[in-house]
């Protein structure tokens, strides 16, 4: 039976969505998109099905600003069985090897300081990064090892919360393309008895905590209006970022990619508001975000703008 055709809407924002173990990402991007008539929807960083907590949803215009979920730091709760390796890595695999665990926390909090900091990780065959247009795990699954570089990558925090003889539970605060898989087996390696990860849960991102997120069960039990009053405005995601408003002048001006002149020190990422366009206001007078911008040498740089229609939807929602 076909399933029902649905009629989409124009949507523009973020919604925290608290994934369950399971599901891929983009399944459960899907499964919110068409709960939410999103005629566009991204997710901002992938978490494996082995691992749940936050997912950040982007709608509409808010995709455009992803990369700063993207880019911010991670936090998660993430749970090792010690003295046993797999072939992913992860409770998935086939077992591997199997030894004594004979360390106890103390060896185990002085193991994880030496994880501190930027380092170098390589990343897991068992992984979604491509290679030639195809995901790693997939050439995993054909028995194809594809050589990896290693990359830079900074652990914040890594904090021992939990330990009873074989089970790990750590703490783990880290920057973008951090694999908790890959730090697993080291660490396991590094202990001497090796590791892998048996449960992973995304706590938090960038300055969003998982407390804030919706399960996919309570967006089922709401109504469509209370779905929407879940969703964030889409500057949200630039919300750490410093803002500059424009004028009537200045902000026509920037929507056309034009520069001009700020009195602001360099900065990589700035939020920008201004007077709508004309056209679009429907007799709002407020100024609205307009996108974002970097300055450089004393000049304001549009990076990514919203659109007039995109302008004009925000003005009147």
């Amino acid at each position: 039976m076909n399933r029902p055709r649905i009629l989409r809407r124009a949507l523009h924002g973020v919604l925290l969505f608290d994934k369950s173990v399971g599901v891929s990402s983009n399944d459960a991007l899907q499964q919110v998109k068409r709960l939410f008539r999103a005629e566009k929807a991204g997710h901002t960083g992938t978490l494996d099905p082995l691992a749940s907590g936050l997912l950040p949803i982007c709608f509409g215009a808010a995709t455009k600003f992803s990369h700063a979920s993207l880019d911010a730091d991670k936090r998660y709760r993430a749970t090792l069985r010690l003295g046993v390796t797999t072939t992913t890595g992860d409770c998935e695999g086939a077992l591997v090897d199997e030894r004594p665990v004979q360390v106890d926390r103390t060896t185990i909090v002085a193991a994880c300081a030496r994880f501190l900091g930027a380092g170098w990780q390589t990343p897991p065959m068992h992984s979604a990064l491509k290679h030639n247009g195809r995901a790693l795990y997939e050439y995993a699954r054909d028995g194809i090892d594809v050589p990896r570089a290693p990359r830079p990558v900074t652990v914040h925090a890594l904090d021992v919360v939990g330990y009873d003889g074989t089970t790990l539970e750590l703490d783990i605060t880290c920057g973008k393309g951090t694999y908790i898989r890959t730090l697993a087996e080291d660490l396991g390696l590094a202990l001497g008895c090796g590791a892998y990860l048996s449960a992973l849960r995304r706590t938090a991102v960038g300055g969003f905590g998982v407390e804030q997120a919706v399960t996919l069960e309570a967006l089922q039990t709401r109504s469509e209006a209370q779905r929407d009053e879940l969703v964030r405005v889409v500057d949200c995601l630039l919300a750490e970022q410093p803002a500059i408003r424009l004028n009537d002048s200045e902000a026509a001006r920037f929507l056309t990619g034009l520069r001009r002149r700020v009195d602001l020190r360099d900065a990589p990422i700035v939020r920008v508001y201004g007077p709508p366009p004309q056209d679009t206001t429907g007799g709002v007078d407020a100024d609205v975000f307009l996108g974002s911008a970097h300055v450089a040498g004393g000049e304001l740089i549009a990076d990514r703008l919203l659109s007039p229609l995109e302008i004009q939807t925000l003005v009147r929602t």
